[in-house]
């Protein structure tokens, strides 16, 4: 693999991660324009879901 396939894929790369990072703010903003979710809900869902991550990361380095 050379320099240029490698920088072809990081753009790649990136351009999937716009597009997922897209999707997933649309659909956060459509739950709350319906009043579904709340702004709060996302904060702690996401405080919740850090801290699992930064716990399985302890876990796996203590291997």
């Amino acid at each position: 693999m050379n320099k240029l396939d490698v920088i072809a894929q990081i753009g790649d790369i990136k351009e999937i991660e716009y597009r997922n990072t897209l999707a997933i703010t649309s659909v956060i903003e459509l739950l709350l324009e319906k009043n579904i979710i709340s702004r709060e809900d996302i904060s702690m869902k996401a405080e919740e879901l850090d801290k699992m991550a930064f716990l399985q990361t302890d876990k796996v380095s203590e291997i």
